[in-house]
């Protein structure tokens, strides 16, 4: 009885690590859209590290960003909300932290979002003249955050099997 509670308490420890792993990098990327500007300019000083159809997308976004901010700020409050909700959903993952059987939900709700990247991505990216390199790294979010939530519901299924 001794070993199977220990074993359950590994479970749940590392059940705990992916999901904060996973509201870490979520709280990142969303925080990133708070100062785009700045961030473009970097990138822009350090183009050369780029291949040249990077380098010339970069140009094209950061003039478009630096002109919108100078004649339209407010503009950019809609990126403000972008990072707030990564924030918002980011919280919503505490759930499963207290009790991931329960709030099982709350992780595929999260795989599914993930999944949902990849239509976003490939119906507004030619939309939106989005470049088809930007729009596979912009997938890339969906299938590098499914993968310690799909971990963290193999474990929660495990929990879950050793508990009821």
């Amino acid at each position: 009885m001794k070993i199977q509670k220990n074993k359950q308490e590994q479970v749940i420890t590392k059940i705990r690590l992916w999901i904060i792993l996973f509201m870490v990098f979520l709280v990142l990327s969303g925080v990133t859209a708070f100062p785009i500007e700045t961030e473009l300019s970097w990138l822009t000083k350090h183009a050369s590290l780029f291949p040249e159809t990077i380098q010339n997308w970069l140009f094209k976004i950061y003039e478009s960003v630096k002109i919108t901010n100078q004649n339209y700020p407010q503009l950019s409050y809609g990126s403000d909300w972008l990072a707030f909700a990564h924030i918002v959903i980011a919280t919503v993952f505490i759930g499963p932290i207290i009790n991931p059987v329960k709030n099982i939900w709350v992780i595929q709700f999260g795989m599914i979002s993930c999944l949902m990247v990849f239509p976003l991505a490939f119906i507004a990216g030619p939309i939106r003249q989005i470049p088809f390199y930007w729009q596979m790294i912009d997938c890339s979010f969906g299938l590098l955050g499914i993968i310690p939530l799909f971990i963290t519901y193999k474990l929660i299924k495990q929990l879950e099997q050793n508990i009821i």
